[in-house]
This record gives structure tokens, sequence and C-alpha cells, in this order.
């Protein structure tokens, strides 16, 4: 399907969503089951953003932004753009005017399988960019593609509405269905982090905290004082 545009979705309500920023790619990450990670070439533009929100995708042709132009009077405050090509391409779609226009209507950020420019004044207006690449070239504008339709980024399947959570870790994609399992779980892996946190702080190891001796001798996991006494046993 191309040409197709869909005005209206479901979108979870930013206090809602706040959390999952606070909380971090890698802690909801881990606490689904480690599912929904984009790939790891998703990178942040520029450092020490951590932001939610409600995806808007974007599918666009190779080497043609036409359909960013259309996605911006549908975003909202709190969207989050997603941006597949249809097939593999790093020219530079998402730039500064781009970044501007999305920013006054209130979206969080954009997460785009392709190329970015402008970076610096990306950052000086601190609207924040992940991107597989960092590219000047140009885009075009001639091609149809479609918004709000489910699409694929980096891996992993997104459909419209679903929570984005993005940060220097990278970009984690949280089905809209399973955002209330993802605000529990993390809370409570949070919590657990902190308790973890005050024994290592206190000295302890891993191997103590996690539990780990009995599971690593199970395996086969040998000590020796020194080189002697290995030697020693090898002989035996």
């Amino acid at each position: 399907m191309s040409g197709t545009v869909v005005r209206n979705i479901e979108r979870s309500s930013l206090e809602r969503l706040a959390p999952l920023a606070e909380r971090g790619v890698a802690t909801v990450h881990e606490a689904l089951g480690r599912t929904g990670l984009m790939r790891s070439y998703m990178r942040p533009i520029y450092r020490g953003t951590s932001i939610v929100g409600n995806a808007v995708t974007v599918t666009v042709a190779p080497g043609d932004n036409t359909m960013l132009h259309v996605v911006v009077e549908l975003c909202q405050a709190g969207d989050v753009v997603v941006v597949a090509p249809t097939s593999p391409c790093e020219d530079g779609y998402f730039g500064d005017l781009f970044g501007g226009a999305l920013k006054a209507r209130g979206v969080r950020g954009t997460v785009i399988e392709a190329g970015c420019r402008d970076i610096r004044t990306l950052e000086e207006m601190r609207y924040p960019v992940w991107s597989k690449a960092v590219f000047a070239q140009g885009t075009v504008k001639e091609t149809l593609g479609d918004i709000n339709l489910p699409l694929v980024c980096a891996g992993q399947r997104v459909e419209p509405g679903d929570a984005i959570v993005a940060d220097d870790d990278g970009v984690l994609v949280v089905p809209r269905g399973r955002i209330g399992e993802a605000l529990d779980a993390s809370l409570a892996r949070v919590k657990k982090e902190a308790t973890n946190r005050d024994r290592f702080a206190a000295g302890e190891v891993g191997l103590d905290v996690y539990g780990m001796r009995e599971k690593l001798h199970a395996k086969g996991l040998r000590y020796y004082d020194d080189a002697r006494a290995l030697a020693e046993e090898s002989r035996a």
C-alpha cells in the first residue's frame, strides 16, 4: 500500500507514559523479557536525552522525504515520529527545518532508520533524533509512502500508538497493549536494582547478590589457591 494516510490514532496519556522514560531503555527492555529493542545502529545524534511518546509511523521511499512533509500537520504533543524507508537508505531525510516544525507541535523526537543531517543545529534547538546514520546527502520530493500504518523499523514492528522509549542506550518499542505490563515490571526492577546497588556499595559481589555460586559450581567452575595446586591435581 502506498499513499495512505490515517489521520487519527489511539494514544496513551503522557502522564501514564512518563515513568518509562525515567526508568530508561535498558531497564524497561529487561523488564519486558528483553523484547522490543531496535538494532544497535540506531544512535542518538547527541547524548543526554531520554524521551517517551506515542509512535506516529511514516514509510518513505528511498531518497525521498515527501511523507515527512505530510506527517507534520498530523502530529500532536507527545508524539514520536518513527520513519522507515521501503528499501535500505542512509540519505539525510531529516534536518533542522523538520526538527523546528515538529518541536513547535510538541513532538518529543524522531526515530529514523536512515540518515539525519544538521545535527549541530538540532542539538542547539534540543530536538532529539535517533538515526541509522549522519549523512548530508539530500532527498527529493516525488514518491508517496504511508502514514500511521504498521511498519518495521530497525528490526522491530511498530504500530501507531505504540510507546517509544529512547535514550543514550538506544530505542525501545513497547506495544500499546503491553504498556501496563511495562510500567509494573519496570517499577519492580527499579526497586530490585536499588536493593542490589546498596549491597554492592556495602562491598558484596555479584556472585552473592545474584546467587551465582552454586550454579557455577554445578557447571564445573573450580578454584585453586595457586598454580602449584592446579598442577598437583592435574598429576593426580
